[in-house]
């Protein structure tokens, strides 16, 4: 089994390295190109700088958030500002004038990288809809969910894989008399870039959990979940629960 799960890593790894694609801007910059889609299905950019002082600069150039507010998602209500800050906290992003940045040294350029690439893909994620069109977020509707149910959990939590990589999940239920630790994202738009992203995240780091560890994935289903999304999710053992099924896992959320 660890010789699979390895195996499994080590492809994902090299479809990440093969996907990548350099382009020189200037004589300062280098755009790259990553196989992640954005919601328009374009691929996400960064662009890359040396800095003086040694050590590289990373930014989306504020491609996430200029895109989000010219759809009529405002960041501007301290619900939403919070969430935005604690979400990039987390990936250890920096917000600078609208662009998502971070530093690296030579030693943490690919992991600092995949920190940005992921807190894009987040912040894109949670925000993804006019706030004309959008009562609430999903993961505030999981949030208050698990709350009225009695669930315990601990919110924001990092695992570093066995790649190196930190992985952040949305909540870690601890393990009770009856269940296991339970590994829960929430998923708000159920397609490829999520579904690549939990697998690899549950792959590289259920070898340092405990064996009987479980992950799950929560599911807004409002426009339908792709059959392969369920698919590709079961096959690399994540439960799926679709939100309008929620009630069906409450026993084992809550235990």
């Amino acid at each position: 089994m660890i010789d699979e799960i390895q195996g499994l890593i080590n492809e994902y790894v090299d479809w990440l390295k093969s996907k990548n694609v350099l382009r020189q801007i200037d004589s300062d910059w280098v755009e790259i190109t990553t196989p992640y889609l954005d919601r328009h299905n374009d691929y996400l950019q960064i662009y890359v700088r040396k800095l003086e002082g040694g050590g590289y600069l990373l930014t989306d150039d504020s491609y996430i958030i200029d895109d989000l507010q010219m759809a009529g998602c405002t960041l501007e209500s301290p619900k939403r500002a919070a969430l935005l800050e604690m979400t990039l906290n987390g990936f250890g992003v920096k917000l600078e004038r609208g662009s998502l940045e971070v530093r690296a040294s030579s030693s943490t350029f690919a992991l600092r990288k995949h920190n940005l690439i992921q807190a894009m893909l987040a912040v894109d994620d949670l925000f993804y809809l006019a706030t004309s069109t959008v009562a609430s977020i999903f993961k505030e509707d999981v949030i208050a969910w698990m709350d009225e149910n009695d669930i315990r959990y601990t919110p924001n939590v990092k695992f570093t894989g066995k790649s190196g990589y930190d992985h952040w999940f949305d909540f870690v239920i601890p393990r009770s008399r009856n269940e296991p630790e339970r590994i829960l994202r929430t998923m708000n738009r159920p397609n490829r870039n999520a579904v690549t992203s939990l697998n690899y995240a549950w792959l590289d780091t259920r070898e340092i959990r405990p064996p009987e560890s479980k992950a799950y994935a929560i599911i807004n289903d409002a426009g339908g979940i792709p059959p392969a999304v369920m698919n590709a999710l079961e096959n690399y053992g994540v439960r799926s629960v679709p939100w309008s099924m929620r009630q069906n896992a409450l026993a084992e959320l809550s235990a």
